[in-house]
């Protein structure tokens, strides 16, 4: 079972990961160096327009690293490069992660340079880890923050996620979907991220549907037939407002059987006036309770316009824009050594360096529950008054408890969002969110650096 509670994914294999990861755990292993490393995972910069960003893919890491390992035939295919040594190999056979990771909780909104991830165990193991960490909260933090921008923009309605058809790879579609549903989406159309993850699936009908048949109106028929209680018609293939037209002859057939059209789809054109235009017929119908639907191009950006403008849609069905974040599809996030052998180190790199030291992200709030401030601070402090935010969940390479439901992430993201001032949450030019560095951790920075200065 994987934390979801409901049927596992593929397992990656153990060389998912860089080469250097190996190369470098080589000359750890020669070298003898066994101490216990700290490694810090961060974003240093807001992508563009995003005044925060929504942490995911935790779950993902921590199956990885309790499964962490090599089957033969990974060392196989390692000796087979010939760059490593046949000690080397050896240690790997019996290689598992036996650290501990603190870490921010799924759906918690977090702001540039904070960590939302340290992993602290013996070096090599805390090395072999980083590409899989990156890969999986990178790509999933992309996501369920533009998904959460989208929730933001409609105002109350609803979504839906179709994007399984455009995003990179099948496994890119289920954690879309994951990630809408962690943001507030309703549904997915991706019937095995339903099944995997327990998201309501939701669907409507293709135009290939419409054109097999001889006519709209029969294919409207035909498929409220096969499904009277959940149909919703696809109006674009041909003319939209004629498509509308048909399916008030449909919808009413079917109230006369005593059942009720769902919903109509817009896929294309004018959303605004469409929507009007078909709104007007469905209502003149007496078909007042039919919902529309759009579709087709939509992201945070359109979506805020529409609503804008009070376009009388009542759901929208996002895919393409969203499941690849195309307006911010990257960020910087790095995973940084931060601490050795009891020594804590950081980088000094122009424009990228890194704070030294395992930390702690210290969240303060106003009286009226609203974030006021957060403060990065050495993992030992504690600052009155404030929430820490990092929390342990694995310990000697086993989690702390089981990956909680997937509805939790979603409801501490609401939480989030509520307390997070809208100011910060704008669609364009967000107001940046105060982040201080802590005086302990400031010394503490200054000491690393004169001692660097002086080797």
């Amino acid at each position: 079972m994987n934390s979801s509670g409901l049927a596992p994914s593929s397992s990656p294999s153990g060389l998912f990961a860089d080469l250097y990861e190996f190369t470098m755990a080589q000359a750890f292993f020669q070298q003898g160096m066994t101490g216990q490393a700290t490694f810090s995972l961060f974003v240093r910069h807001l992508p563009p327009n995003r005044g925060f960003l929504v942490n995911a893919g935790l779950q993902d890491a921590l199956d990885f690293l309790e499964t962490l390992a090599f089957q033969s035939a990974d060392l196989d295919f390692l000796r087979s490069t010939g760059i490593f040594d046949g000690g080397f190999l050896e240690y790997l056979k019996g290689f598992r992660f036996t650290g501990r990771v603190r870490a921010l909780p799924e759906g918690r909104v977090f702001f540039a340079n904070e960590p939302v991830l340290e992993v602290t165990a013996p070096i090599i193991e805390a090395q072999i880890a980083e590409t899989y960490i990156i890969n999986q909260l990178n790509f999933q933090t992309l996501l369920a923050t533009k998904a959460a921008r989208c929730v933001h923009a409609a105002q109350g309605r609803v979504l839906a996620d179709f994007a399984a058809r455009r995003t990179h790879g099948s496994d890119a579609g289920l954690k879309m979907a994951r990630c809408g549903y962690i943001a507030g989406f309703q549904s997915t159309s991706n019937v095995q991220a339903a099944q995997r993850y327990a998201i309501p699936p939701s669907g409507t009908m293709a135009h290939s549907f419409i054109s097999s048949f001889e006519s709209e109106e029969e294919a409207f028929r035909q498929y409220a037939n096969s499904f009277p209680d959940r149909a919703v018609l696809l109006l674009d293939t041909y003319d939209t407002i004629q498509g509308a037209r048909h399916s008030v002859t449909v919808g009413r057939e079917l109230e006369s059987r005593g059942h009720r059209l769902t919903a109509v789809r817009l896929d294309s054109g004018d959303f605004l006036d469409l929507s009007q235009r078909v709104r007007r017929i469905l209502d003149d119908a007496g078909l007042g309770y039919v919902k529309i639907i759009a579709s087709g191009g939509l992201d945070e950006y359109a979506i805020e316009e529409l609503c804008a403008a009070n376009a009388p849609i009542d759901i929208f069905g996002v895919g393409t824009k969203v499941g690849v974040s195309a307006d911010a599809p990257w960020t910087d996030m790095a995973y940084k050594l931060v601490g050795y052998d009891g020594r804590p180190v950081m980088k000094l790199s122009a424009g990228k360096a890194s704070l030294p030291g395992p930390k702690q992200v210290f969240r303060f709030g106003t009286s009226d529950g609203k974030f006021s401030q957060d403060v990065i601070g050495c993992e030992s402090e504690s600052l009155p008054g404030a929430q820490p935010l990092l929390e342990p969940v694995m310990a000697g390479g086993v989690r702390l408890f089981p990956g909680p439901p997937l509805d939790e992430a979603r409801r501490r993201l609401a939480e989030d969002l509520q307390a997070l001032d809208i100011s910060h949450q704008a669609i364009e030019d967000p107001a940046p969110f105060p982040v201080a560095i802590s005086q302990d951790l400031q010394d503490l920075t200054q000491r690393v650096q004169s001692k660097i200065a002086n080797v």
